[in-house]
């Protein structure tokens, strides 16, 4: 299966739903273009949200980790949601959830973004 995503924009905030499997960098070429853009336009709070995402490995986690990034650089910040048991095993095995900011739902996400 492959990586499939939309990029819509609620309350000036990008919501960034993604589809699929997310297991090499280069399925998201497009995806980081497309952020870059919104950066660029200094649209800089991103939802990503996981909800239809099956599966993720490190290249996707490196994905995840270059948004947060690249978010934060521009005094933005990313809050992902929805994430499905393998996902959040792997956030927790690789540590990550405590760098990213990991909720239930996209209105928990929302909250973050607009305090």
């Amino acid at each position: 299966m492959v990586l499939d995503y939309k990029i819509s924009e609620e309350n000036n905030i990008q919501v960034l739903v993604l589809r699929g499997e997310l297991i090499d960098k280069n399925q998201a070429t497009d995806l980081m273009r497309e952020v870059d853009e919104l950066l660029e336009q200094e649209k800089n709070k991103f939802i990503i949200d996981l909800t239809n995402l099956k599966y993720m490995n490190s290249s996707g986690l490196n994905v995840l980790i270059q948004l947060l990034t690249k978010t934060r650089v521009q005094g933005g910040e990313s809050v992902i949601c929805h994430v499905n048991k393998k996902v959040n095993d792997l956030l927790i095995i690789t540590k990550l959830h405590t760098l990213f900011k990991v909720v239930d739902s996209k209105s928990d996400a929302a909250k973050i973004l607009t305090a």
